[in-house]
């Protein structure tokens, strides 16, 4: 089930969701670098991740069960609502993909990333936000990254090399407890660098950078696509034996 739209801006308002948000764009940052020229496109709720400066574009489409809200402000919208699991852009159009609040509250997170595959540029790069299984974050329901399906490495790993995505690079972040505290929230960055250099298990996400393979997967959803697009038959009217003209003599 995905996360309220009203629930997503409340949280990223607020000190902990600004903490988790400047954790997320600085793993970003260090992943992917300058964006100039690229085309990019936000999967999930990634408005507080994306900036649209130096990109050739930016786009971002948010799951019709989570909600959408008009972005950037002051300009044109870059934002719609779609299926996630069938998204309204052709086969390779997009150079970079971000999934933030997405993969673990799909119905089919195989899917999804089929369908990230399709839009994908060959040799384009897909960057996923997902909570991680052992950490706190995920265990807690106070953020909007303790719904839905949390991940450890290996799952998030071999989900990712099924639909045809190699994974370069791979960090954690959010060391922090998933508490509302002003302590907490005044010493996150100690608790960053401890968790860091010591390679602490318990980090709340997973940031995962995966290049695109040229191979294309079998794709699950062209048979459901087929079935949910299946014509109806409508029955005709069949003229009953009663209302069959009489035999001539």
């Amino acid at each position: 089930m995905s996360v309220d739209i009203v629930e997503l801006r409340a949280f990223y308002a607020s000190p902990l969701g600004s903490v988790a948000r400047r954790r997320v764009v600085e793993a970003m940052d260090r992943l992917w670098g300058p964006l100039h020229g690229q085309r990019v496109l936000g999967l999930g709720f990634t408005i507080p991740f994306l900036r649209p400066e130096g990109a050739d574009r930016t786009l971002a489409l948010m799951p019709a069960t989570q909600g959408v809200v008009a972005w950037p402000e002051g300009g044109r919208s870059s934002t719609c609502l779609a299926d996630p699991l069938m998204l309204p852009l052709p086969d390779s159009c997009v150079d970079r993909i971000l999934v933030v609040h997405a993969l673990e509250t799909s119905e089919s997170p195989s899917e999804l990333l089929y369908e990230a595959w399709r839009v994908l540029t060959p040799g384009g790069r897909l960057l996923v936000v997902a909570p991680n299984r052992r950490g706190l974050w995920a265990r807690l329901d106070v953020t909007p990254f303790g719904q839905g399906q949390p991940y450890s490495r290996s799952q998030l790993k071999r989900l990712l090399r099924r639909a045809l995505f190699t994974p370069e690079t791979w960090t954690e972040t959010l060391y922090m407890p998933p508490l509302r505290s002003g302590v907490l929230i005044r010493t996150a960055e100690a608790w960053e660098r401890l968790g860091t250099g010591l390679n602490l298990p318990f980090a709340g996400l997973h940031v995962v950078d995966a290049t695109k393979q040229l191979h294309r997967p079998l794709l699950v959803r062209q048979v459901r696509r087929a079935e949910r697009f299946a014509p109806v038959l409508v029955p005709s009217h069949a003229p009953s034996r009663r209302e069959a003209p009489p035999a001539r003599a």
